[in-house]
């Protein structure tokens, strides 16, 4: 379990399609924090993800398009990950944490973020 003086964090994560948001949250709220992910994404209001109150720490995962199309098994074009990015990019001006996933395993990025809120 993390420290729980961080526990009481309130945090959100955002990111482009197939970058682990929904399996950060998951372990983050397993760790013992309250997570938010809102579909700031698919969503043209650049501040989606602060409308349910600022976040304490705000966490943004990136993907590349190869690590996209081998998560999802599935063709996606440049073309839908650019507008994606558009979507996300208020969020990745203000965020706390970015982690590039392209590299990292589920653990992997855990550990990243871990160790950040802790830094």
């Amino acid at each position: 379990m993390s420290d729980p003086d961080r526990r009481g964090l309130t945090i959100t994560v955002v990111g482009p399609c197939a970058s682990g948001k929904t399996t950060l949250a998951e372990a983050l709220r397993a760790e013992g924090y309250s997570v938010n992910v809102p579909a700031q994404e698919h969503s043209a209001i650049a501040d989606l993800w602060q409308r349910k109150g600022a976040p304490d720490v705000l966490v943004f995962l990136d993907v590349g398009l190869e690590a996209v199309r081998q998560r999802r098994q599935s063709w996606w074009a440049e073309e839908r990950l650019q507008r994606q990015r558009e979507r996300l990019a208020h969020a990745r001006t203000h965020a706390d944490i970015v982690i590039d996933t392209d590299a990292l395993d589920p653990p992997g990025v855990l550990a990243e973020v871990l160790a950040r809120l802790e830094s």
